[in-house]
Formats: C-alpha cells, structure tokens, sequence
C-alpha cells in the first residue's frame, strides 16, 4: 500500500516537473523573439535614422536687379569691382596719415576686439555641439561608512569602498545631434560674417572721422583768412571815421561783420575737438591722444577720378550683413530638425567596470571587480504637446530669419543706391560752389577797391565779404561731403574686410602678411 502511494507521488513529481520545464521553454524562446524582435527593430530605426529630421537647407541667393536704377555719373562706373581695390578702398585717398589710422584702429579697436571673441565664442559652442556625437566617460571614487539600527538589524557598522569608470553613448539615430552641429556652424559662420561688418563699418567710421577733422580745419583756416580781411577793413573804417571821412555807421557794419566771423570760431573748434576725440576712441585710446598727432592742418583728401561700382548682384554678395543674414537663416533652418528630433526615441548605451569591497585590503583583488552593460531607450510619450509646439516656435522663426534676410537684401539696395546719387550729385554742387566762391572772391575785391576810392558806400563791402565768406565755408564743406560720400559709397559696398580675417588669440592680420610668412 504504501508502494502503491509513493510510486504515484513520484509520477506526480515526474509531470509537475516536466510542465515547469515545458514553461520554461516557452518562456525562454518568447523572451529570445523578443530580444530577436527588439534587435530587429532597433537596427531598422538606426537604418532609418542615417538621414536627419527636419528641413534640409538649401542656400538662398540674393535678388537683385541686372543695373543700378541711378544714374552713373561723375566718375562712377558699372565696371566688375576690383578686389585688390575694393580691399583697401581708403588707399584711393592717397593719404598715408589716413592708412596708418586704419592700421591702428584694426589692430586696438574695442568693438573689433569684442567681436572677435564672440567668434571665440561661436568657435567654441561648435564645439561643445560635436561633442554630442562622442561617448562620455566618467571616473569616480568613494569610501562610505555605515551603520545600521539595532532596532531593525543587527546594529553592526561597515565600511564600503567603491571605484570605477561609468560610460553612456547616445546614439543619433534621427540626428538631432547633427543638425544642432549644423545650427552652429552656420552661427559660427554668421558670427564670422557679423565680425567682417563691424570691420567694415569700423574702417568706414575711421575715414569719415578723418575726413572730419580735415574739414573743420580747413574751415577754420578760411574763417581765420576771412576776419584777417574783415580785421583789416575794421581798422580802416575806424581810421576814417577818427580823420572825419566817413560816419559811425560803416565802422558799426565792419564791427558786427568782424565779430559775426568770429562767432563761428568756438563752433568750429567744438567740432573740431569731438572728431578728433571720437577718432582716438575708434583706435581704442583715450580721448585727447590724438591732439598732437592730428594738430597740423592738412587738406581733405580727393577722391579719385574713376570708381567702380559693380553690379548690384556682385555688391550683395559681397556684403557681409547679407551674409550674416543668409547664415542666421540657415542656422535657424537646422534648429528645426533639432526640435522635430524630441518627437522620437532615444537610444543609448551604458557600461559601468569597477570595484567594491567591505575590505580596504581585498579592494584590488580579482574577487572585487564588478561590472555592467546594456543598452537602453526613452521615449517621451505623453508632454502635453509641447515638443509640437516647440516646432511650430522654430518654424516661425525660421520664416522671421528669411524676412530678415529680404530686409537686409533690400536695405542694402537702398543704401548703395542713395550713396550713388549723394556722391554725383554733391560734385555738381561743388563745381557750382566753386564757381560762385570765385565770383564772390572777385567781388569783394572790386567792392573794397571802390569803397576805397569812393566810388561806393560800405554796404557793398559788407555784401561782398558775407557772401565770401558764407561761400567759401560751403565750398570746404562741399569738398568734405564729397570724400564723405566716397567713403560711405566704398562702404554701402562691403570694402575692406576681403584681406583679413580673424585669429583667435592674435589682432587682425592681412592674407598678404600671412602668404609672405607662409613663404618665409
């Protein structure tokens, strides 16, 4: 009987057995297929993601009209620019003085020097965006002491000494690392770009102050000439009228006129004294340095006879606020496919290798090694839209990039072709004013020679000389405006950035300084 009994437990025990290994089985082929499964669909995604998210960019150019809508004249000319030219506009001017100020002002101007490091700094946040495509890798160590309660354990304290090396690797599977590389290296480009207009705005604002300070002094020199004259007409009125040959009334008349010039002096010497000080402050030094250097009164300088202009395409692709533009957009562009990325999974990587042990002295044993690997995914399922959103936010500024560009395109137009017209048509004015300064310089000799003789009252005179005067001061202005408008002209162009570039730790150099030291 009892035979019987265990005989029929032991069968019993025989099919239990054989059910649990029948599960096992089929647990362990249905944990396979999906390992097999999941494999299977991760290699497909990485497949998958060899092309990034997001728009694709593809550069703009600029529209531009086949001519310049002004008239060409006075010199202007629809010829191809000539980049040595174009480079070293302010050579034109034929000014060494001028030349060894811009020298000076690239190498120690503050605003230059400011957006050189912020291309340092676009340099370097390129940087920190490749660095996403790489593992990370971090060390770490520690020694922790513990106890544990008597109420709960056994009251006993250990120590536990742990090091190792943790490494984690996302993969770019719908390259959002990529694009964000993309976004800025496009921002480095337009930092570039930006460093190259505060260059050429640089070299502009030297010229046009230069051109300045030659212009006061050239009108304080005629001011001066003229109340020499006035001086002189003053004293002899008073003679004169002391010898009983004429009234009070024409002493009175050359006092006010004498003394009206003499008004204009402090004017002129304030305006004279700001350019000079914004000068010096341009080549990044304190106001006043340049006081001595610039104290000698030399003439404005001349323009050349001929300059080339370009056509209105050649001009905007050389222009660097246009290109800056064009790299904001492309840079904007790429932010895109770095938010649509959020939309899907990320996959990563881990290990962990180390050791741990209660024991300082089995720390470095074989025993102690410890280690993990595996890889692993998050997908944020459920954010109440936001990453959408976030798209629809690059989206938009992506077409608040393209409109900017258009503005800068047309703005750039509407300079250069308001430059044009104020360049030539300001020539005109000076030979006009030319001509009238010389027929106001002849009559007011023939009015002196025959108030001298008696021929004429003093009104005449006082006529004569205040139109001189007014005459001869606009001219001088005119002379100035004209260089002036040269130098905005070569400006409105984009000159004078084409021969340097920016280093990192170094002030401006030249391509032809670095080709001779390349030879070298």
């Amino acid at each position: 009987m009892l035979g019987e009994q265990k005989r029929e437990t032991n069968m019993l025990w025989n099919k239990v057995k054989m059910m649990h290994a029948q599960k096992d089985k089929r647990m362990k082929n249905s944990v396979g297929g999906l390992k097999r499964r999941s494999f299977s669909i991760i290699f497909a995604l990485v497949l998958a993601g060899c092309a990034a998210v997001g728009p694709n960019y593809t550069r703009v150019e600029p529209k531009a009209p086949e001519k310049w809508n002004a008239e060409l004249q006075s010199g202007l000319r629809p010829v191809k620019l000539n980049y040595e030219t174009i480079a070293h506009w302010w050579t034109t001017l034929n000014d060494p003085e001028l030349s060894r100020l811009v020298e000076r002002a690239v190498k120690d101007n503050l605003t230059l020097k400011d957006a050189q490091s912020r291309l340092r700094e676009a340099r370097a946040l390129r940087g920190i965006s490749k660095a996403g495509l790489f593992p990370t890798l971090d060390a770490g160590a520690s020694v922790t002491k513990r106890r544990s309660s008597e109420n709960s354990d056994t009251g006993t304290e250990s120590k536990l000494y742990a090091a190792g090396f943790d490494a984690g690797w996302e993969l770019d599977v719908f390259g959002g690392v990529r694009r964000s590389i993309e976004a800025a290296q496009a921002n480095l480009e337009a930092t570039q770009a930006d460093l190259h207009n505060v260059l050429v705005s640089l070299l502009a604002e030297v010229a046009l102050n230069y051109v300045e300070v030659r212009t006061y002094q050239a009108r304080l020199s005629s001011a001066y000439a003229n109340i020499k004259t006035q001086q002189e007409t003053y004293d002899l009125n008073q003679s004169r009228y002391e010898a009983g040959i004429i009234d009070e009334l024409a002493v009175q008349q050359a006092l006010y006129n004498l003394e009206r010039s003499r008004s204009q002096i402090p004017t002129l010497e304030i305006g004279l004294e700001a350019a000079k000080n914004r000068l010096a402050v341009l080549l990044g030094q304190k106001p006043g340095a340049l006081h001595q250097e610039l104290n000698e009164t030399k003439p404005i300088p001349v323009p050349p006879m001929i300059v080339a202009v370009g056509v209105p395409a050649e001009t905007l692709r050389n222009r660097p606020d246009i290109r800056r533009a064009e790299r904001n957009l492309a840079a904007q562009t790429a932010r895109i496919g770095v938010a649509t990325a959020d939309l899907f999974p990320k996959f990563q990587l881990f290990g962990t290798i180390g050791l741990e042990s209660l024991s300082s002295k089995d720390f470095l044993e074989w025993a102690s090694r410890k280690w993990s690997i595996g890889p692993g995914v998050s997908w944020n399922i459920f954010d109440g839209g936001a990453i959408r959103q976030n798209i629809k936010v690059q989206t938009a500024r992506q077409e608040q990039a393209l409109i900017q560009y258009e503005s800068a395109v047309l703005n750039a137009q509407e300079e250069v072709e308001n430059v044009l017209v104020a360049f030539a048509k300001e020539q005109r004015r000076r030979e006009s004013l030319s001509r009238a300064t010389e027929a106001a310089r002849r009559a007011d000799l023939l009015a002196r020679d025959r108030y001298q003789a008696g021929l004429v009252d003093f009104s005449n005179v006082l006529i004569a000389q205040l139109s001189l005067l007014s005459f001869q001061d606009e001219l001088v202005q005119s002379d100035g405006a004209v260089t002036t408008n040269l130098v905005r002209l070569y400006k409105a162009l984009g000159g004078g950035w084409q021969f340097y570039e920016a280093a990192a730790d170094n002030p401006m150099k030249t391509s032809k300084e670095k080709q001779q030291k390349k030879q070298k």
